[in-house]
């Protein structure tokens, strides 16, 4: 069997009573069925299989982890505890978290994880759980403590997980977005909204900007941290209450860019990712922004699958990236 595919409810639960650890992601409907277990999950219909960008609401995304790899235990995290995520990982362990957008404790990890204790001394990987597009504000995305097959929505979940000996970790980002050659932007406050911006040194209205550079939204901001590219994706624009909320914070202060159109993303994807990748992943999700604003529904993006979320996490929160984790044999 795959080890990572879309499967029937009662495939889901025939696994989980052979006692097999498994991260899982579908419609909140369907998790709900599924009995206890060592097993997390998150709310999400947004799938890259072998056939190409899909939804589903029928099956449920199985992770199995690979060999040399099982879980420790099952942790939940609240705003005031999650920056304990790293400190709490055992030597040489490393953990998966899924998050439900729009709690408090995905908008703290976003705000702050870089000055968490033990930050990146460990990987971190996992995705922000989200709901089909068409129930923004309507649904509330939910994370699943499998260990009681009890959903969450105001507290993130993490499966904290032991390496044999011998098995390395390598945890990388896929961003095919670039900086373009428009105007620096600055932003006065750190925050997920912004109602101003600084344009190349000029402060006015952000949602007025927009209007009057016509700049394309499903397009990121790109910013140089610390070396790596990182996105912020445009959410909403609210022009009677002039602001502008993004899927990511904006960090005062730092100079973003709004990036490069892609003439072909798909391809763009396919030439940023490593040779044979596919085959070595035991972990990988993707952006639902990608699925949507690069039409990614029925295209494949290599040979990688996983869920298309609402963030992703790799060591931090990021934007219309493909994050993946792959297990290989030490020197």
């Amino acid at each position: 069997m795959p080890r990572r595919q879309l499967l029937e409810v009662g495939e889901v639960a025939a696994l989980l009573g052979r006692d097999e650890p498994l991260l899982l992601a579908g419609d909140e409907a369907l998790l709900r069925r599924l009995p206890p277990g060592r097993w997390i999950a998150g709310t999400i219909p947004y799938f890259m299989t072998e056939a190409g960008g899909v939804v589903d609401r029928e099956r449920i995304f199985v992770e199995h982890l690979p060999p040399g790899v099982d879980c420790l235990g099952i942790r939940r995290y609240g705003e005031e505890e999650i920056s304990r995520v790293y400190a709490d990982l055992p030597e040489g362990a490393l953990a998966a978290m899924i998050a439900p957008c729009w709690s408090r404790v995905h908008l703290a990890f976003a705000l702050h994880a870089p000055r968490y204790p033990g930050f990146a001394t460990a990987p971190l990987f996992g995705w922000i759980a989200g709901v089909h597009l068409s129930e923004l504000g309507a649904s509330a995305p939910r994370v699943f403590d499998g260990s009681a097959a009890e959903p969450l929505s105001d507290q993130a979940i993490v499966m904290q997980l032991s390496l044999a000996p011998g098995k390395v970790p390598d945890l990388g980002i896929v961003n095919v977005f670039e900086r373009g050659d428009g105007p620096t932007l600055t932003f006065p406050e750190t925050g997920f909204t912004a109602a101003t911006v600084a344009v190349d040194g000029r402060p006015e209205p952000l949602v007025g900007y927009l209007e009057r550079s016509g700049l394309d939204t499903r397009l990121p901001l790109v910013a140089d941290y610390a070396g790596a590219s990182i996105n912020v994706s445009f959410q909403s624009v609210d022009r009677e209450r002039g602001e502008v909320r993004f899927f990511a914070p904006v960090f005062a202060g730092v100079e973003y860019q709004h990036a490069r159109p892609l003439p072909d993303s798909v391809r763009a994807f396919a030439s940023a990712l490593p040779t044979g990748l596919g085959r070595r992943v035991a972990f990988s999700c993707n952006c639902v922004l990608n699925y949507v604003n690069l039409e990614l529904e029925g295209r494949r993006i290599g040979d990688v699958v996983g869920p298309m979320t609402f963030g992703e996490i790799a060591y931090q929160l990021l934007n219309q990236t493909l994050v993946y984790l792959c297990i290989s044999e030490g020197d």
